[in-house]
């Protein structure tokens, strides 16, 4: 799965153990209801954030993640859900106008030379 949006937050490393770490990302989808969404980097993925800067557009790959756990004292069952990322890259900006083309070169269309009455009756439905 990806999702794409600008950058609002790049955390720090957090050290949890001495064999894990993680790092957060915050992006702000682009939509007509903007998500914030919280993305989970680990392990050696935390470096991938290292060339990236807030409000910059990115696409990340991601994976939804679930558990369950089991509260020992009560029994009582809760679930939880995380993304994590796994892949980042850079969005050009789309909405450029200097891809397209200037208008003052773009040559109107040349009219159909040859038709006849028989054309014009011969409807496709």
């Amino acid at each position: 799965m990806e999702v794409q949006g600008s950058i609002k937050v790049i955390g720090e490393v957090q050290e949890i153990s001495a064999t894990f770490k993680k790092r957060e990302l915050v992006v702000s989808t682009d939509e007509q209801y903007p998500q914030t969404l919280s993305i989970e980097f680990i392990q050696d993925k935390t470096d991938l954030l290292n060339k990236f800067e807030i409000g910059q557009n990115v696409k990340v790959g991601i994976n939804l993640r679930g558990r369950e756990w089991e509260n020992p004292q009560t029994k009582e069952i809760k679930y939880f859900n995380s993304i994590q990322g796994w892949r980042i890259e850079l969005l050009e900006n789309s909405s450029s106008d200097d891809d397209l083309p200037p208008l003052d070169n773009l040559s109107p269309f040349e009219p159909a030379s040859e038709t006849n009455d028989e054309d014009l009756d011969d409807l496709p439905f």
